[in-house]
């Protein structure tokens, strides 16, 4: 229960840095564009607002979250889009609103979650601390897009090695993502958190590696930026080939970004 109430914390505070960046913006802002192909400042509060209310339906009622998905089935490349343009038509003062008692709703569902249940999801099942890391991940990359679209250049946190552990933990779902064969060795992964402490995963003697500042690392795993403008040391072509595929959110694979895009 207390890792659950650390995480449930991270997420407060990354959903209230978020909130920061946008709470005193002009409406009109809210329609300003953002790296993500068609999706403004609203487009991404809203998804935001949505996927925080469905995961309180998946803690709180699996019935009616799972009458959701078979409903979401048909369109399930295109359901997650038309969920956020949904959304975003909804006047900026009750989206921010909206959003803000969904993530606390959020919350309070989750510490209420028996210890050892698993949650339904679009993927497999997860624990609460599993649907915490997973809404952690999505606020942070969200907000990434949302900062671009603002100008605003980001401090990192020690809250980015939730971010990197799921990036870690995807590694497999990327592959099957894309139709490929995940490799049957771990890689070694070490990274260079912002207080400067080594954040490591996988055998020391793992020939397989990628080190790097651990900005970087989320930054290519949650795909906000193209892999050639990130200062990763990547070691072996399993490796290599993982971060071209490499995404920690659900879903079809995405389109990430160009290169040079941010220069």
């Amino acid at each position: 229960m207390a890792d659950l109430e650390a995480l449930l914390a991270d997420l407060t505070a990354e959903c209230e840095d978020l909130d920061r960046l946008i709470a005193d913006l002009d409406p009109a802002e809210w329609r300003r564009e953002t790296p993500a192909p068609g999706w403004t400042i609203a487009h991404q509060i809203g998804h935001l607002t949505w996927t925080d209310r469905v995961a309180v339906l998946a803690a709180t009622d699996a019935d009616a979250f799972n009458e959701q998905v078979q409903a979401a089935l048909p369109k399930m490349l295109t359901f997650v889009d038309e969920a956020a343009e949904e959304e975003s038509r909804t006047p900026a003062p009750e989206l921010l609103a909206a959003w803000r008692s969904d993530r606390g709703a959020l919350v309070e569902a989750l510490r209420k979650v028996p210890a050892g249940t698993k949650l339904p999801w679009f993927g497999p099942p997860m624990s609460a601390a599993s649907m915490v890391t997973a809404r952690l991940m999505e606020t942070w990359a969200h907000g990434q897009d949302v900062a671009d679209a603002l100008g605003v250049t980001r401090e990192p946190t020690a809250r980015l090695k939730n971010v990197a552990h799921l990036g870690v933990r995807t590694r497999n779902f990327a592959y099957v993502t894309h139709g490929r064969t995940a490799p049957s060795a771990e890689f070694r992964i070490e990274l260079t958190a912002p207080d400067g402490e080594l954040w490591t995963w996988g055998p020391a003697d793992a020939p397989q590696r990628i080190t790097g500042p651990a900005l970087d690392f989320c930054l290519a795993v949650t795909q906000r930026r193209h892999l050639g403008d990130l200062a990763l040391r990547v070691e072996g072509a399993e490796a290599l080939e993982w971060l071209g595929l490499a995404q920690a959110f659900a879903g079809p694979p995405g389109t990430g970004r160009t290169a040079g895009q941010f220069d």
